[in-house]
Formats: structure tokens, C-alpha cells, sequence
């Protein structure tokens, strides 16, 4: 039986319950008592946000997903929030979520993200933690992360105390619950970060094998001194946890190299301590994954099928008769789904199958920590990581690692790891001398910053400025304490991770993290007036590139960074242009005789541009012949910052995707007016030269086009601009289609080769027709006779391809299928006052018709809302209906539509129909 098979059953969604009649003494979950098992999930992506946007712009490598989060989410976050079990017949017989089995972590610039996109996987994640919190006695499934994935061994003291508090209330504002765990990015630890740590009542991690040097039984009465085991090659027993002790003095053979009070900060006095006395000392305990297990789920097949990997499981269980232990593994999130497809469903039938039928308890570290207390403990070596063999060597070395066997050289690690530290100090002078003036405590406004960055409303910002300023701050400073705040955020963020784990600085990644020391050096620049750029570039120049077009990091900062820089004129750009293909309202032309026109104006015409609020204070736009002209004054807020500019725009479209758009300082009304004037006057003599040159007379020589604007809405105003041409050749498509209609059945009936011209205009005929008919399906969706008529049309068209053998190439029809079908249903199950028959019959109808297509559609949403109402409303329906004929009629159209769209419900229908 493979993890997508299990024997048909009721198609009940499935949760591990302790039997009724266990007592205290026999409950697993209540005490230590045989085997646990624990798959831990670290769920990551590096932050892909554009650092003057905060959003993230589309990447073509990710297609045919916007970008690399939404092509994860899609084959990994949501399938694991609602993993299918199949039955042998390939039908969905449960639908578990994977997060209220799986211990896990999930980043918070993750989780923002998710949070934003798809708030239905969002809330089944925390729903998760909050079902395995009430199965396993207050202890959730889910455990922090320091915040942007930095390697904590390299980050100074601050920023480690920040990453941890940073973590820490992210995660207390998503949960509800403070955290008891917290990942360590790549693992990476030292004894400076278990001291932070301990200092934060972070209760426990989880560490790699290798990680270990060394281990005994804790020290007790019966003997005070025990050995110490050396498990410095991955040796240690990964079934328990371990404690770890901040030792104030150690032997010589220790590798602990700090030295902590009780209370967890370091103490540098040298004052004798007895090495096998514990007592007092602060501590933080430690889980070990088990290595080979771990290993085998990213690199081999075991995660495939689902009795394999309860066997690999199995083949870890020591037969010692302790009373309890643990087998935990640890890995990437994303290899289940997105690195290897499918595998969720193994995870799922694993948890509510095969781990069950072999006696184990699915659970978590901190769960089985209340359980099982640590008896041993564990010093550890002094400076590692988990996928590095050389400490921590991948993110400041050219130590190899990362290569994948490549030719390429990493030795820009170091120089970039410089750069950014000489940065992060320069900073640091920077925040504190003007940071004093504005904050109480700046670095307490810094740690307490992160209950801005989870809600940037406006009173949610007053409040946190009005907690930390030094005295009522006047607006510009308000401004500059804001600036300085997102200073320090974007020098946190320049040490993410993924900056060096790879093998060539400028990727992606080297280069996210470059944009994110920009934007630094730009706000610092703004508060203090200082120019950092010269000698951070410098430094940059030392970063030997592998790509001889870069030749050094200062070359890669100039040519990918600096290009990407956003200011206010590039974002009102953005908005003169996108402005002539929005519908402005009342009219076209605007223009406000009075301040109060203008501000009554302002407060109904907010529109958002990503990260700014535009209020848009004037707006006049002429055509004379192909050219159109608008000009306007704006005003732009950062929501970010709360900087703001008046800006004036002129915009002149020439026809077609030719656009000239000018931006400038608003100087006043008179000047405004005068601007107007000259601009339409020029507009008169119908010449594009002549306006052209009178906006560079008036503007001056930048000017920006459609180039220019953000990739989002150059790509949406580039269809719109296609529209035209391509209707026209759909047109032109379907009549060559309809003369050779004839010859196109003669070459189809006779098997020969049909000319490509033929079958292409074909396919693109059919592919015009049928998007035009689904977009009146939507549109006349609460009309059923026009329902049934653009059903039928769509049928005739399935066929007509059928024979053609015609594979239509129409993707936005496919999800707009996927969409009719999910709403109909929706309608079927929820509204009361619809007519059922009617519905039902033409919801079977377009499922058919989306497999007759054959354009892929995916009954996914549908089964899962078919899904979420089979127990709590189509088997009381079928239980309650044995005597009443028309009921009856229904429970059976219902069942039949649950086989249509692939749910096992045949125990039910057995039962009731």
C-alpha cells in the first residue's frame, strides 16, 4: 500500500484521539511510556520582498507562478494544510492538515507572506497548533524562529538579543501563546547564542547530531562525577534530550568557551567552580534529530510511500526496554510537496495510519520534554551549524560548501561578510547619536519595533512612538524616528542567510541582501545626512564575482542594485501612467478652485501604490487627435516612514506602448497653473515633438516610460494594450478556421498530417471561443436558462476540439473554470433558496465539460469545500431522509456529485442511498 492508498472508507477527516479508557498511568500522553515519534518541519523562504516596495515583484523563473513563494505555497504550504489520503481507487478518503501532526517552525517573513496571500492556509496553521496544543496537554506543535534567518554565531550581541525577541513576539502575536521552542537558522549555535537564549526562557532546541562533542548522565547522589561520553562524530543517542549548562568554569578539555551567572549573563570573574556540580546554573535543553533518518527524507525515496518510511522509523527504535524514547527527524518543510511532489500524502497517512497501527505516539519536542525531563547532559562543540562541516565556515568562507560540485570559488563570502559588518558598526553610531534624541532607549524601541512591523496602521504607530519618544515629537521627527527604526530593520535583513549559502554572490539572494544594505545607506543618509556608500563600495570591490561580466560585488551593487532603487518620482511615475488606464471619476478633468476642494477631494481619492498612499489633489486630461496628455498634482505618503512629497506629473501618450511621463517638486499653485497652461497650450498644435519639448522645458531632461514602471502593472497595462490586436487575430483565426473547416475533417478522417497553419488556427479559434463563453458563464451565473445555454456551447466546443484533436492552450479559462465550479457548489451546499435539481445537474455538467476540455482543470478547492460538508451536512441530510422520497432523491444527487468529483463515499452510499 503506497502513502496515496488506504481501503475505502467514510471519508472522515481523521484525528489522533487516547483512547477513553486509558488511565494516567497508561496514557502516553499524560506519561513517558513507549515510543514517540516527532517530524519536525523547518518551513522557510528567504525574504523576496523589494525593500522600497514591500512586496514582491514577479519572478519569470518561478512561472507559470508569479513568483517562488506562490509556486511553494501552491505545491507545498497549501497541500500540506489539506493532504489528501487516497483510497485504492484514487479517491479522496480524508483530508488531514499536516500542521497538527508535524512539529514546525515557520519564518516569520514567511508567515507574513502567507498571511497576506492565502489567509484560509494561514488560519489552518494556527488552527493546527491550536488542535495539538488541546491533544498533547497545552504543548502546540509549533515553535518560533529567530526572525530573518541569521546566522546567530555571527551576529553580534544585539542582534542575536533581537533576532530572539524579534521571533518571540511574532510568533506570541500569530499563536496566541508564548513559544517554549525556537529554531536556530541552519542550526547555527554557540555558547554566546544558548546564553541569549537562556536569557530570552527559550525552554528548548533542536540541534544536528554532528552538533554534539560530548554527554553524560547527570550528575546524582549515587555519582556525583559521572563519565563523559566523546560523541563528536555524530555518536550521540538522538531517543532523548539532553541538557545543556552555561558553566561558569571549565575543565581544559571542554570546548565551552563562555562563562555565565545563574542568571544567565556572562561573567568574566575566574572564581572556582566544582565541575560536577550543576546545581544553580542556568540551562537550556536540547533535542538531536536522528541524522541518517533525517538524511535519508531529503536525498532518498523512503518519503514516497508511506509503510517505507514508518519502517526507516521503526529501524531507529532501541530495544533496551527503556520506558520511553524518542524518535525525532528534522528537514526542510518543503520537501514535502515542493522538493518531492506528492509527499505530503505520505506524511499524512503516515500520522494517521501507519505510525498508530505500530503503537507510536505522535508528538512534539516540548510535549515530550514535559514527559520525559532530560537525564543526561551535553556540552556542545564551540561553533557549528547544519550544513556546514567546517562550523559556520558557508556564510564567511571560502570553506566549499554550497558548490555542489562546482568549479566556481566562494572566495567573495569574506569580503562581502566585511562589508556588511564594517556596515552594521557604521550604523550602529548612527542609530545611537540620533536615536537618543528621539528614544527613551533606542535599542528597546529597536527589540519593541517588531509590533510595527506585524501592524503599520496608523494608531498602531502613534501608540508605539508615543511608548518610546524622549518628548511630543514634532512630524519630521516622527519621520526620522521612523527612519532610523527601518534603518536598523533593513541591517538586520542584510544578514539573512541565503546571502551566502549559495555559490555566486550575485544571485538572487547575494543580491536581495545588497538591496536590503542600500536601503540602509539611503535612510542613513536621509537622518544624518551622511555618505557611507563610497566606503561600503569599496569594500564591496573586494568580493571577487565568478561571472566575468561583474567582475566584484561594487560592480554587481551598481548594475543589479542601484537599478532597482524606488523613490518618490519613480512611484509617481508609476501612478501618472497606470492613471490613464483606470477609471477616474466623476470626469476626466479636475481641477479644484480652493485648498478645501482639494482636501474634500483628497479624502475620496486615497488610491494605494504598494507602500504609499497617493492622494491625488488635481488631475486634467486632454486629447488632441492619437495624443493624450494628463497632468497632475500628488501627494505621496510612505506608509512605511510616513514621509510624504507634492509632486506634479505630466504624462503624454502617444498611441500604442509609447508613453512620456515627466515628475517634479510641486512649487506652489501659481506655478502649477502656469505648468498647465503651457503644457495643454502645446498639446494644441497636435504635434508630439512640440509637447515633448515643452515638457522637457518645463521638467527637464529625466523622463520616464512604460520601462519604468513596476513589473505588475507594466505587465497588466501591456495585455490591455495587446487586447485590441489580439481579438482582431482571434477574429481572423476563427474565419480561416470556419472556411477550412471541411479540410481539416477530410485530413482528421483520412489519419493524414494536418498543415500546422491549419491546426494552430484551429486551436486558437476554439481557445478565442471558448474564453468568450466562459466569460459570460461568469458574468450571467445567477441566471440559469443563460447558465445552461453557455453549458451547452461549451460542450459543442469539447467536442468540436475532440475531433479536431485539439489541445486548447487557455489558462486563465482553466482557473476561471476552476473558480465557476468551486462557486456553484458553494451555492449548492450554502443557499438554502436555490433550486437544487436545476443547480446540481449544471454542476455536474461543467465538471464534465472541464475533463472533456482536457485543459487540466483541478477539482482540488472543490473537493476540499465537498469535503469540509460531508460530515457535518450531507450524512445528516442522507441519516435523516429514509422515509421522505424527495430527500432521499437529493442524499443520492449529492453522493453521485462526490463521486463526480473524486471523494470516496461509499460506505455512505451503501448506507443511505
Amino acid at each position: 500500500m503506497t502513502s496515496a492508498e488506504m481501503p475505502a472508507s467514510s471519508g472522515s477527516t481523521f484525528t489522533l484521539n487516547p483512547d477513553s479508557t486509558n488511565t494516567q498511568q497508561t496514557d502516553p500522553l499524560r506519561k513517558a511510556i513507549g515510543v514517540y515519534v516527532t517530524v519536525h518541519g523547518h518551513f522557510y523562504q528567504p525574504p523576496r520582498e523589494n525593500p522600497y516596495l514591500d512586496a514582491i515583484e514577479r519572478q519569470p523563473s518561478a512561472a507559470p507562478f508569479h513568483d517562488w513563494n506562490e509556486r511553494i505555497h501552491w505545491e507545498c504550504y497549501r497541500p500540506n494544510a489539506f493532504a489528501r489520503v487516497l483510497n485504492d481507487r484514487g479517491e479522496v478518503a480524508g483530508i488531514v492538515n499536516n500542521y497538527e501532526y508535524l512539529s514546525f517552525n515557520i519564518g516569520p517573513t514567511l508567515m507574513s507572506w502567507l498571511e497576506r496571500y492565502d489567509v484560509e492556509v494561514y488560519q489552518r496553521i494556527l488552527e493546527a497548533d491550536a488542535k495539538s496544543a488541546q491533544r498533547l496537554h497545552g504543548h502546540g506543535n509549533a515553535i518560533a524562529q529567530v526572525y530573518n534567518h541569521i546566522i546567530m554565531p555571527l551576529a553580534n550581541e544585539r542582534d542575536k538579543y533581537t533576532q530572539i525577541r524579534w521571533g518571540k513576539e511574532d510568533f506570541r502575536s500569530r499563536f496566541g501563546r508564548d513559544p517554549e521552542g525556537i529554531w536556530l537558522a541552519e542550526t547555527g549555535v554557540d555558547y554566546a547564542t544558548l546564553e541569549a537564549l537562556v536569557a530570552e526562557n527559550i525552554r528548548f532546541i533542536i540541534l544536528a547530531p554532528s552538533q554534539a562533542q560530548r554527554c553524560r548522565p547527570l550528575p546524582n547522589q549515587d555519582d556525583p562525577h559521572p563519565q563523559w561520553h566523546e560523541v563528536g562524530g555524530s555518536q550521540i543517542d538522538p531517543t532523548r534530550p539532553y541538557r545543556c549548562y552555561l558553566k561558569p568554569t571549565l575543565s581544559t578539555s571542554s570546548p565551552l568557551s563562555v562563562m555565565a551567572t545563574s542568571n544567565g549573563k556572562t561573567d568574566h570573574s575566574s572564581s572556582p567552580h566544582e565541575e560536577g556540580n550543576t546545581e544553580g546554573l542556568p540551562y537550556i535543553d536540547i533535542f538531536f534529530y536522528d541524522g541518517p533518518i533525517s538524511r535519508d527524507m531529503g536525498f532518498s525515496d523512503v518519503v514516497y510511500n508511506s509503510h517505507h518510511f514508518a519502517g526507516r522509523i521503526g529501524s531507529a527504535v532501541r530495544g533496551d526496554h527503556r520506558p520511553a524514547q524518542l524518535i525525532s527527524v528534522a528537514t526542510d518543510g518543503e520537501t514535502f510537496g515542493h522538493h518531492k511532489k506528492g509527499t505530503e500524502k505520505t506524511l499524512a497517512f503516515a500520522f494517521i495510519n501507519e505510525f498508530p497501527q505500530h503503537g507510536w505516539t505522535v508528538t512534539n519536542f516540548a510535549h515530550y520534554l514535559s514527559l520525559n525531563s532530560p537525564a543526561w547532559e551535553v556540552e556542545l562543540k564551540s561553533i557549528t551549524a547544519w550544513s556546514c562541516a567546517h562550523g559556520v565556515g558557508r556564510w564567511q568562507d571560502d570553506c566549499g560548501c554550497g558548490g555542489e560540485g562546482s568549479l566556481w570559488h566562494q572566495k567573495w563570502r569574506r569580503p562581502l561578510r566585511d562589508a556588511l559588518n564594517w556596515l552594521r558598526d557604521q550604523l550602529i553610531e548612527i542609530y545611537e547619536e540620533n536615536g537618543r534624541q528621539l528614544f527613551r532607549d533606542p535599542w528597546q524601541a529597536r527589540d519593541e519595533y517588531i509590533q510595527v512591523m506585524r501592524d503599520r496602521s496608523p494608531a498602531n504607530v502613534s501608540r508605539f512612538l508615543s511608548r518610546h519618544q524622549t518628548r511630543k515629537l514634532t512630524a519630521a521627527e516622527q519621520v526620522d524616528a521612523l527612519r532610523l527604526l527601518e534603518m536598523q530593520r533593513h541591517a538586520l535583513l542584510m544578514f539573512t542567510s541565503c546571502g551566502w549559502f549559495f555559490e555566486e554572490i550575485s544571485r538572487p539572494e547575494g543580491t536581495q541582501i545588497l538591496r536590503y544594505a542600500a536601503r540602509a545607506l539611503e535612510l542613513a543618509g536621509e537622518v544624518a545626512g551622511v555618505q557611507l556608500e563610497k566606503g561600503f563600495l569599496k569594500r564591496l570591490g573586494l568580493a571577487p564575482s565568478n561571472v566575468d561580466h561583474f567582475k566584484h560585488g561594487a560592480e554587481i551593487y551598481r548594475q543589479l542594485v542601484l537599478t532597482a532603487q524606488v523613490g518618490f518620482k519613480e512611484v509617481a511615475a508609476h501612478y501618472a501612467i497606470t492613471s490613464l488606464f483606470a477609471n477616474h471619476k466623476p470626469t476626466e478633468k479636475r481641477n479644484f478652485q480652493s485648498g478645501q476642494d482639494a482636501a474634500k477631494h483628497s479624502q475620496t481619492s486615497h488610491k494605494r501604490v504598494y507602500c504609499y498612499t497617493a492622494n491625488e489633489l488635481d488631475y486634467q486630461l486632454q486629447r488632441m487627435g492619437a495624443l493624450t496628455l494628463v497632468v497632475g498634482h500628488l501627494k505621496l505618503v510612505s506608509e512605511i516612514t510616513w514621509e510624504s512629497e507634492h509632486l506634479v506629473f505630466a504624462v503624454l501618450h502617444l498611441g500604442g506602448w509609447d508613453f512620456h511621463c515627466c515628475i517634479q517638486q510641486f512649487t506652489g499653485r501659481r506655478d502649477y497653473s502656469q505648468l498647465k497652461e503651457k503644457l495643454f497650450g502645446a498639446l494644441q498644435q497636435a504635434s508630439a515633438a512640440h509637447t515633448i519639448l515643452a515638457m522637457t522645458q518645463l521638467f527637464g531632461e529625466e523622463a520616464f516610460s512604460l520601462q519604468n514602471l513596476f513589473a505588475e502593472e507594466r505587465h497588466r497595462i501591456m495585455r490591455l494594450l495587446s487586447q485590441e490586436t489580439l481579438t482582431r487575430l482571434g477574429q481572423l483565426y476563427t474565419q480561416a478556421y470556419r472556411d477550412n473547416y471541411g479540410v481539416l475533417m477530410a485530413f482528421h478522417r483520412d489519419e493524414l498530417a494536418v498543415p500546422q497553419e491549419l491546426q494552430v488556427a484551429a486551436e486558437i479559434a476554439l481557445g478565442h471561443r471558448c474564453m468568450m463563453i466562459l466569460r459570460s458563464l461568469e458574468q450571467d451565473i445567477t441566471e440559469p436558462q443563460k447558465m445552461w445555454n453557455h453549458i451547452v456551447e461549451l460542450e459543442a466546443i469539447a467536442t468540436e476540439a475532440k475531433h479536431l484533436r485539439c489541445r486548447l492552450n487557455i489558462p486563465e479559462g482553466k482557473q476561471m473554470l476552476e473558480q465557476l465550479i468551486a462557486r456553484l457548489l458553494w451555492q449548492l451546499l450554502h443557499d438554502a433558496n436555490g433550486s437544487f435539481n436545476a443547480d446540481i445537474q449544471q454542476l455536474e455538467r461543467l465538471i464534465d465539460v472541464g475533463d472533456h476540455l482536457n485543459i487540466d482543470i483541478s477539482l482540488q478547492r472543490s473537493q476540499e469545500l465537498y469535503f469540509s460538508c460531508l460530515q457535518s451536512q450531507i450524512v445528516p441530510l442522507c441519516a435523516t431522509t429514509l422515509d421522505n422520497d424527495e430527500d432521499t432523491h437529493h442524499c443520492r444527487q449529492l453522493l453521485k456529485l462526490g463521486q463526480k468529483l473524486a471523494v470516496d463515499v461509499a460506505m455512505i452510499w451503501n448506507k443511505f442511498a
